[in-house]
């Protein structure tokens, strides 16, 4: 299974973006799917999650209210539409198909992973 994640670039705080990933395999609508990201010299972290069917989609505090995960299991892709970014949201941001039908907020709930798409937020 290969993701390609695509939709990162450079904006101004408070402005929007969209990220798209493309799974190579239709398995990949039976699985839960994620975002994550990981900021210069942290730790990998959780964004958003969204099951199989779209349903039970999931948030990290630190983007609730702003960001909002899709997926469209026909083009095999999930969105991540992001709004009112602000320059903490700067990183390098995954998709990643899940080990079970809707995935969890820790990485080892993952199995397979996107090559990572830049997205930076000035101030």
């Amino acid at each position: 299974v290969q993701l390609q994640a695509s939709g990162g670039g450079f904006v101004q705080a408070g402005g929007s973006l969209r990220l798209s990933c493309a799974c190579s395999r239709r398995t990949c609508s039976n699985n839960g799917m994620g975002w994550f990201r990981q900021a210069p010299g942290k730790e990998r972290e959780f964004v958003a999650r969204i099951g199989w069917n779209g349903g039970l989609p999931s948030y990290a505090d630190s983007v609730k209210g702003r960001f909002t995960i899709s997926r469209d299991n026909a083009k095999n892709t999930v969105n991540l539409q992001m709004n009112s970014l602000k320059p903490e949201d700067t990183a390098v941001y995954y998709c990643a198909v899940a080990t079970s039908s809707y995935g969890g907020s820790t990485s080892d709930s993952y199995r397979y992973w996107g090559q990572g798409t830049q997205v930076t937020v000035s101030s």
